[in-house]
């Protein structure tokens, strides 16, 4: 069965930090660019952040670039985004999401994602 498992968000205040985690299991974790898409109040679901499995390369959005940092732990099959200096603007529901190629290209012109995690909340405050 594949799982992607994410944990870590919550409330927090402006400027704050927050690590979040992405379990994976049940497919092959080196073929798969990994990452973090965010549906924010008003907007559309967006590519956040990705890493590929297989050589490490990364994508940011513009908003979080300087602010996110993506990385990657292959032995345990787990991504993590380190997020600081939250703005009220990164509110929103972020997802953990897995898609067949070696690279993020699907974070940046959507070409769809074969897994999905359910999404943890995350709440900044002003």
């Amino acid at each position: 069965e594949v799982q992607l498992v994410e944990s870590g968000g919550g409330l927090v205040q402006a400027g704050g930090s927050l690590r979040l985690s992405c379990a994976a299991s049940g497919f092959t974790f080196e073929d798969y660019a990994i990452g973090w898409f965010r549906e924010t109040p008003g907007k559309e679901r967006e590519g956040v952040s990705c890493i590929s499995s297989s050589d490490g390369s990364t994508y940011y959005t513009d908003s979080v670039k300087g602010r996110f940092t993506i990385s990657i732990d292959n032995a345990n099959n787990t991504v993590y985004l380190r997020m600081n200096g939250l703005y009220p603007d990164d509110t929103g529901v972020y997802y953990c999401a897995a898609h067949r190629s070696k690279w993020c290209t699907s974070w940046i012109v959507y070409l769809g994602i074969d897994y999905w995690g359910k999404g943890t909340r995350i709440t900044v405050s002003s």
